[in-house]
């Protein structure tokens, strides 16, 4: 399939992979064969592609197990020489101690799962590093090339046919791209955080371009001996969604395999909604939810968490009863605050028993129960005003899933408006409460939602009360005098608020959190629309409120 010719994908030579900045020297590609922490290792085993094309692939494997080994495949294209020990920050709570030194970014320890009698096999994507062709960032073509590896290596002589997919991530994202496709040797797929909409989540917030992560993700992918799609030169090039967003659309209601789907609520503006997205849609009938509000590669690292995949992956591809079959269908974390969550468990995602309830804008700055009659407005500047509206519970309350936030909006001085929105919790004595935040922080939101104010028109068929999507397929602009209505979707969240605890929801031109630590990946909105002032109006026909998934009974006895 001649991907460039269907949709016209912007290339660019790929960069000499030895030239790579931060990472290891790059082994040359000579097959090599050799034992090292108890596994053989068989490095540049050359993998051939139904159209002959050859990608590169390290297998480790137990010593001395030459047969009737499942494999778990960690598919990146970060380089498979990359090693976790060389890339994680001090920031990220990664314990050194978790992990051995053969860990590739992002990917399962293969010295960890060889002890367990299993095989890891790290690959390069085509046109990765040393592997053959031109580098295609997700799409149709990728998902048939981790389909044709799957086969391969299942085919192996050592192998017992089966294979798994974890990591974070590219490594989460790739497992939802390929198993729509059905394998046969694709046993059981453990996606830990993995966007699922480029459009939406990856690329463009609300319509916003968004500015950081992206270009980074881009020059990311950029190690090749052939050429390598230009991310961020396609973004650029199609800012409405398109033939090109399409491309990268994945048949999540395709899939059947057994899943272990794990999201958290700390991810605003990468993860969090599209893994929470993809458990929803996928349709397989042995599927788990697990959320939680830590740091991404911490808990995916951490001893605890590495015990359930064992588990899973135990059942799955070594048929061995184990407590999988008995897990809830849905294990949340509650948080209260950076590091001090509660546990809820549920049989449904999002929870059956939510109560979505109206909190009411009452301008300059309350939430209220009872919806204002007389209209009211609060303006500020549009590059770096803000305006905030506060609610504080009079009992103890908590609100775990999707949130939505109407407003009406006249743009003075422009004809479009750029909305980033928070959702803040504040103590007693009206402190902000940290919440942990995008991998490295612990002073983050409660959640965060964006909205292009030409982009507000629904897509009616994806839409939900509590869940506004937008077609982004054309836009609206302003004329002067307008005072419009738009709906923001605000990305799911858990947390609990004690009696006289308060939650904020903060609107504004311009990016909320932005104290983002030198070369750590941050999710940015540098090119916004945004110039004269936003004028918000409540009350009377004016009906702008917060809609929050109120459960009936808060979780209790958090734990650090």
């Amino acid at each position: 399939m001649d991907e460039d010719a269907d949709i016209a994908l912007i290339m660019r030579p790929g960069v000499d992979p030895h030239t790579a900045p931060n990472k290891p020297p790059l082994p040359s590609a000579e097959y090599h064969c050799f034992e090292a922490q108890g596994l053989l290792i068989e490095r540049n085993i050359a993998v051939p592609l139904r159209d002959g094309t050859r990608i590169y692939a390290d297998v480790h494997r137990p010593v001395g197990r030459q047969t009737d080994l499942p494999l778990l495949l960690a598919w990146s294209p970060y380089g498979k020489h990359g090693r976790s020990n060389h890339v994680f920050w001090p920031a990220s709570g990664v314990d050194p101690d978790w992990l051995s030194p053969l860990t590739a970014f992002e990917a399962p320890d293969p010295v960890f799962w060889g002890a367990h009698g299993y095989a890891v096999a790290y690959v390069d994507p085509r046109g990765a590093w040393l592997s053959e062709g031109d580098f295609h960032h997700n799409g149709a073509l990728e998902a048939e090339d981790c389909r044709d590896t799957i086969e391969w290596l299942a085919s192996q002589s050592w192998s017992n046919g089966k294979v798994g997919m974890t990591g974070v991530s590219y490594l989460a994202c790739i497992q939802y791209l390929v198993a729509p496709l059905k394998p046969p040797a694709l046993a059981a797929i453990n996606p830990w955080e993995g966007f699922s909409d480029w459009y939406r989540e990856f690329a463009y917030h609300g319509g916003i371009p968004e500015t950081g992560f992206t270009p980074r993700a881009s020059d990311n992918i950029r190690f090749s001996l052939g050429r390598t799609e230009d991310t961020w030169a396609n973004v650029r090039a199609h800012p409405l969604w398109n033939a090109y967003w399409a491309s990268k659309e994945i048949a999540l209601e395709a899939i059947e395999t057994p899943a272990y789907v794990v999201a958290s609520w700390a991810d605003q503006g990468l993860h969090t909604r599209g893994t929470l997205e993809a458990f929803k849609r996928i349709r397989s009938r042995q599927k788990w939810l697990e959320v939680h509000g830590q740091k991404k590669w911490a808990h995916y690292y951490r001893p605890e968490s590495r015990v359930r995949q064992r588990e899973f992956f135990d059942h799955f591809l070594k048929q061995r009863g184990t407590s999988v079959p008995a897990w809830p269908a849905v294990r949340l974390e509650i948080r209260e605050r950076a590091g001090v969550a509660g546990e809820r468990l549920a049989a449904h995602w999002p929870l059956a028993e939510t109560r979505y309830v109206p909190l009411w804008l009452d301008a300059p700055a309350r939430l209220g129960r009872r919806r204002p009659a007389a209209p009211a407005s609060i303006g500020y500047d549009a590059r770096d005003g803000r305006a905030w509206f506060d609610y504080t519970f009079p009992a103890p309350a908590e609100i775990t899933g999707h949130a939505k936030l109407r407003l009406w909006i006249d743009a003075r001085g422009s004809a479009d408006a750029d909305l980033f929105v928070a959702l803040q919790k504040l103590d007693r004595t009206g402190a902000l409460v940290g919440m942990t935040f995008y991998a490295f922080y612990e002073n983050g939101p409660v959640a965060l939602g964006w909205l292009r104010v030409s982009h507000r028109a629904l897509d009616a068929g994806r839409s939900t009360e509590w869940q506004p999507v937008h077609s982004h397929e054309a836009e609206m602009p302003l004329a002067p005098g307008d005072i419009v209505p738009v709906d923001i979707e605000i990305w799911p969240s858990a947390t609990k608020f004690e009696k006289g605890e308060t939650l904020r929801v903060v609107v504004q031109g311009h990016d909320i959190y932005t104290d983002a630590l030198p070369r750590l990946p941050f999710a940015r909105h540098e090119e916004t629309r945004n110039q004269g002032s936003h004028v918000l109006w409540t009350g009377g026909r004016y009906d702008s409120h917060l809609l929050i998934p109120l459960q009936p009974t808060p979780v209790s006895d958090p734990q650090a």
